[in-house]
């Protein structure tokens, strides 16, 4: 019941992912991240040991391809899940079992992956990825969020959608420099893409705090209040 997308961007090296649902609290089970290497989604019946042993792998130096593969072959319940792996080069590679609700499908494009399933008809996963292909210029984030939106106005899944989630992840720092969810709301997507324009001004900031914090901002410059 979840429509997403994982994706590297070429120019910046950065990898992400996203995704909404009409489960509660779906970004803490489904989308994975890791820095420099890759981003996974697990989904459908969500199992986030797959996801961490997709994390795990990618820094290993497996591919999408081998990465994937290692995922399915690691579970006896593969037929309920729906998986798809982005790799630091931008080979993909999906799968989906044979449980997971119509409509289902996936969609590759360039160093993009979109998957779906219970959803509200057969073109959403297409929207999803024609909306992180609309702005090629602008960062992996902001593409991110329009793929979401354009499949939620493509009819988006057959329950209304509860919540939403974003990461991304950079190269040479060892986090994810993005990290949001929406955990339940009416309105996920659209309160995910006021989130991010609060918080995407503090990004680079808080990058420095953990790498450099004795030249690190304050949070009060940061945020316009004190803080930690």
């Amino acid at each position: 019941m979840t429509f997403s997308i994982a994706a590297l961007c070429r120019r910046t090296g950065e990898v992400g992912c996203a995704l909404a649902t009409s489960s509660t609290a779906a970004g803490a089970r489904a989308p994975f991240v890791a820095p420099g290497r890759g981003a996974v989604l697990s989904q459908a019946r969500s199992d986030p040991a797959l996801g961490f042993l997709g994390v795990k792998l990618l820094e290993a130096g497996r591919s999408a391809e081998e990465t994937l593969a290692e995922m399915v072959a690691s579970n006896s319940h593969s037929a309920w899940r729906q998986l798809a792996v982005v790799d630091q080069v931008g080979n993909v590679a999906h799968f989906t079992g044979s449980e997971p609700l119509a409509s289902r499908g996936a969609r590759v494009g360039d160093a993009a992956i979109a998957i779906g399933n219970a959803l509200a008809n057969d073109d959403v996963v297409d929207a999803v990825l024609k909306g992180f292909g609309a702005a090629p210029d602008q960062r992996l984030a902001s593409r991110l969020l329009m793929a979401l939106e354009y499949g939620e106005r493509a009819g988006g899944e057959t329950y209304p959608l509860r919540s939403a989630a974003i990461k991304v992840a950079r190269p040479n720092v060892p986090f994810p420099i993005l990290d949001l969810r929406v955990d339940h709301s009416e309105s996920p997507i659209a309160d995910l893409r006021r989130i991010w324009l609060e918080f995407d001004p503090m990004i680079e900031a808080y990058v420095t705090r953990a790498l450099d914090p004795q030249n690190s901002p304050a949070a009060a410059t940061i945020e316009g209040h004190p803080g930690p």
